[in-house]
């Protein structure tokens, strides 16, 4: 046995090197190339609506090709094999992108294509990441590797969103679209070299069985307690995603800010965000996720006001500041509360519904506030009707949060870590699970 420990060492060494540097390729790339693809779409000469609705529609693609993950791994009986692929698909994803850059034109269509399968291979992966690298890290350190592993993250998505702001503001050369050529090759890189390490990590165990059918799942008593909170965070969806999408084709296209102060106004957001969910983490151990919920439901009903009452450059940066933060405690509120009402046993099935709904709701809110903006036209007063709406329908939400108590099961003791998985304007970034330890039921 003693034989057997150097080896096992090195190889938890290499996975924990090599997992450490996926993680920041992939910010990387979310920040250089995919929080820059409205812009792209604006650049290209499609109009503003567009823009708004190619950060939501494609991701509905990616989250109906999610539920084909679990057969697929058991096909292939691999999860890295599956990871891997869908990596370097979404690699090549940026490919089109670059030569459309290159070109100087690219059709609607092709783009909303492109984003289509760039999310479709991310959110595929997502599941079978979740499990597999569980199986490679000792749960004795979990709490701070991937806490140190998510700051990283969030650094290198801030990095990339401003190497892409300092890139198209000093390299801005009328519509032959260069410079997005640029971004959209680093994130290609990027996330090609991610692929590399992904696959170099070991896989000690092989694909579980197939998860428990939806059927069963929705039938689950479990779901009793957690059907109030899912409806609850599926309606709020709807509600920001109204407005959500439009804040870029707003920024640079009515309002005509340079990528500099576009870049500025996203990152702030996500700034605050990192910065204060060390805060609100402790926060929550001791008034309870659902309180910290409320906390950050009220905040963000309003954070959408500003926005229709000033187009001041520094009183819209002082707004994102305070969005990030109010978002912050949303966000790890909500992570939390799906754990304390989802029993583990059925967590996987259960989220990947979730997310299937989710992404739903996205594209549901993104094509009303779309169909509102084509009603009323894409000047400034058609915007500050939507955020004005927005801020109205996230209010009425509050509705049904006053339905969601306290679950049944108590939360993980390591608490769960997450990372940005894209970033949008007005929102910070989307929050992704990483990893989250067991939740036993509450005594």
């Amino acid at each position: 046995m003693q034989r057997l420990l150097p080896p096992r060492a090195r190889a938890l060494q290499s996975n924990l090197r090599h997992s450490w540097i996926d993680g920041l390729l992939y910010s990387g790339m979310v920040g250089v190339g995919e929080a820059y693809l409205p812009a792209f779409v604006l650049a290209t000469g499609h109009g503003e609506l567009a823009s708004g609705l190619v950060a939501t529609v494609p991701m509905l693609t990616g989250a109906l090709l999610q539920l084909v993950t679990p057969h697929a791994v058991a096909r292939m009986g691999s999860y890295r094999r599956w990871v891997v692929l869908c990596a370097s698909l979404q690699a090549l994803a940026f490919v089109p992108l670059v030569l459309g850059a290159l070109v100087g034109s690219m059709s609607t269509a092709s783009i909303f294509l492109v984003a289509a399968l760039y999310w479709a291979a991310g959110l595929a992966g997502a599941p079978a990441w979740n499990t597999w690298i569980t199986t490679l890290v000792p749960r004795g350190i979990w709490a701070r590797y991937f806490a140190l592993r998510t700051r990283a993250m969030h650094a290198a998505t801030l990095l990339g969103l401003v190497v892409g702001g300092v890139v198209l503001h000093g390299l801005e050369m009328g519509s032959d679209g260069r410079a997005f050529a640029l971004l959209f090759a680093l994130a290609g890189i990027a996330r090609w070299w991610s692929a590399r390490h992904l696959a170099a990590h070991t896989e000690p165990e092989r694909p579980h069985t197939l998860p428990t059918p939806w059927r069963v799942v929705l039938r689950s008593p479990a779901l009793r307690s957690a059907r109030a909170l899912i409806t609850y965070l599926l309606c709020l969806q709807v509600a920001v995603q109204f407005a959500a999408p439009f804040y870029s084709p707003y920024m640079l296209g009515e309002l005509g800010f340079p990528y500099a102060m576009y870049m500025t106004l996203v990152a702030s957001a996500f700034v605050a965000k990192f910065l204060a969910l060390p805060l609100l983490g402790s926060r929550a151990a001791r008034i309870g996720p659902r309180r910290l919920a409320w906390f950050g439901a009220i905040g963000i009903v309003f954070t959408s006001l500003p926005w229709y009452t000033t187009t001041n450059f520094w009183l819209l940066l002082a707004t994102q500041l305070v969005a990030g933060v109010f978002w912050a405690a949303f966000e790890l509120a909500s992570l939390l509360l799906l754990f304390e009402h989802i029993p583990e046993r059925e967590r996987t099935s259960v989220i990947t519904l979730f997310n299937l709904g989710n992404s739903a709701s996205f594209v549901l809110g993104s094509l009303a506030g779309g169909a509102t903006l084509g009603v009323l036209g894409s000047g400034r007063e058609a915007y500050a009707t939507l955020f004005l709406v927005t801020a109205g329908l996230r209010a009425l939400t509050l509705l049904l949060l006053q339905r969601v108590g306290d679950g049944p099961f108590a939360l993980p003791r390591e608490g769960p870590q997450v990372s940005a998985s894209a970033v949008r304007p007005s929102l910070g970034s989307i929050d992704a699970q990483i990893v989250a330890g067991e939740a036993p039921e509450r005594p």
